[in-house]
């Protein structure tokens, strides 16, 4: 028996130990081990299955690896800032859920608080205290907003705040930027970053020709671009909406006076700005990215940190504009799930955390301290890299030559991916799970401390020297 356990996938061996050979009836053995066979004798399999029976096998493009090469690990659990995956192998985890988990994976408080609001009912489809509850933190902490509805992801946030600012307006037009994704309703799917960069397919089919023409895409951090499309289209454009600080071409941030031209714009032509804080809210600064920068838009767009891990987003702004929202307005927008209350209870466990002192503090800290380790590993390998950072926030940029600037769409994509795809290979191989494309941002949790920042350091000398091999 004891050859047998070690040759067993650890799945299998923790059942046996966990149940003891002798109390295991040999029928339920033999059926479960049939079962585990399928995801655990080798790497691949667990993603072959998920192929069988899931488009690609995954339920959203960037994690399937498609540039990278090789197949993603399935995960089986997290605690604090590492990862877990089926063969027991631990990673620490710049994903983090793609940005939600700022406390890291699995804290105590958030489970206590999801736990206890599903043992009072997993959804009512009737309002709830906690919507109201979360609602009003929402409100206090953003300075652009009066009155907020919850939805259930960044896409509806970002999908129904355009249609409230075309109702508001009494115009058609949008004007977005090259790289930034704001989810896949179809007039938004035109120049975006996201799965749509890393998997070079920057339009979907499937979306009319009529749908893209509502949408201007203009390049990052332009503003000249933008006077010219107002100019180009005056009195037609409803809104510019714009990731404040971008993060799905790579992390890059607004130029200086970037996020203030586009507010007197927008007041000058009568449009609405929007900025979809879905990535940026609560991560970058308490009250968000519009805090930071001191630019208050008409509309911020919500998600990721606001629910702790759970499904959620949000849209908000002034009582003014937010009272068109049926049913207090014309403009129809609807949720099976919207406000559900597990979302809500992860949502204000975490973000009561996040207001307790120094928590900003430590994140800067620590992001900081990578950030720096990681050029200076570079550095030493003499692999050109660009760290772009902001807050708990980063790309490492495979640029051509060292310190070039990354400030747009086209400066991103013209980095080095086949050296990123072997700087991420190599960190997997170290313990080390980034989120795996060029053109997206590396999240650092307040669950990372200085053994995993060491940790992190010390493999990327190592990854780096492989790519300069």
């Amino acid at each position: 028996m004891l050859l047998l356990c070690s040759a067993l996938p650890r799945a299998v061996k923790d059942f046996i130990h966990e149940r003891g050979v002798d109390r295991v009836n040999g029928r339920r053995l033999i059926k479960r081990l049939r079962r585990l066979a399928a995801f655990h004798v080798t790497d691949d399999l667990p993603y072959a299955a998920a192929q069988r029976v899931i488009p690609g096998g995954v339920n959203s493009p960037v994690r399937a690896w498609k540039r990278l090469g090789g197949n993603p690990p399935l995960i089986a659990r997290g605690t604090g800032a590492t990862v877990i995956d089926l063969d027991g192998r631990r990673y620490v985890d710049y994903v983090l859920s793609w940005g939600p988990l700022l406390h890291g994976h699995a804290h105590p408080r958030v489970l206590r608080a999801v736990a206890a609001a599903a043992r009072r009912g997993l959804g009512f489809g009737a309002p709830t205290t906690g919507e109201t509850e979360l609602a009003r933190l929402l409100c206090t902490a953003l300075p652009s907003m009066q009155q907020v509805r919850l939805v259930s992801s960044g896409t509806e946030a970002c999908m129904s705040a355009l249609r409230l600012a075309r109702a508001a307006t009494g115009r058609r037009l949008t004007i977005k930027f090259d790289g930034c994704y704001h989810g896949h309703a179809d007039h938004l799917l035109v120049a975006a970053g996201s799965g749509c960069a890393t998997l070079n397919t920057p339009d979907s089919a499937g979306v009319p020709a009529a749908m893209a023409a509502l949408t201007l895409s203009v390049p990052y951090n332009d503003a000249d671009a933008v006077a010219a499309a107002f100019r180009r289209h005056r009195g037609r454009i409803a809104a510019v909406i714009v990731e404040p600080v971008a993060g799905n071409m790579g992390l890059v941030l607004p130029r200086a006076g970037f996020l203030a031209s586009l507010r007197a714009q927008c007041d000058a032509a009568g449009a609405l700005l929007v900025f979809d804080e879905v990535m940026t809210g609560f991560r970058v600064a308490w009250g968000g990215a519009q805090t930071l920068y001191d630019v208050k838009p008409d509309l911020t767009c919500l998600g990721k940190i606001i629910g702790g891990g759970v499904p959620i987003g949000a849209y908000g702004g002034p009582r003014r504009i937010m009272q068109q929202v049926s049913p207090a307005g014309p403009v129809y927008q609807a949720g099976t799930l919207s406000g559900n209350p597990l979302a809500t209870a992860a949502g204000l466990a975490t973000l009561e955390i996040l207001r307790e002192s120094g928590a900003y503090e430590k994140l800067e800290s620590v992001s900081g301290r990578l950030a720096s380790g990681l050029a200076i590993a570079a550095e030493k390998q003499g692999v050109p890299i660009t760290v772009n950072r902001v807050g708990s926030m980063l790309t490492v940029f495979f640029t051509r030559t060292s310190g070039s600037l990354v400030r747009n769409y086209d400066e991103a994509v013209a980095c080095d991916t086949a050296a990123f795809a072997r700087f991420f290979h190599a960190m997997l191989d170290e313990g080390i799970m980034l989120p795996p494309s060029q053109f997206e941002a590396w999240f650092v949790s307040l669950a990372h401390d200085a053994d995993a920042i060491a940790l992190t350091l010390a493999a990327a000398e190592r990854a780096f020297a492989r790519v300069a091999g």
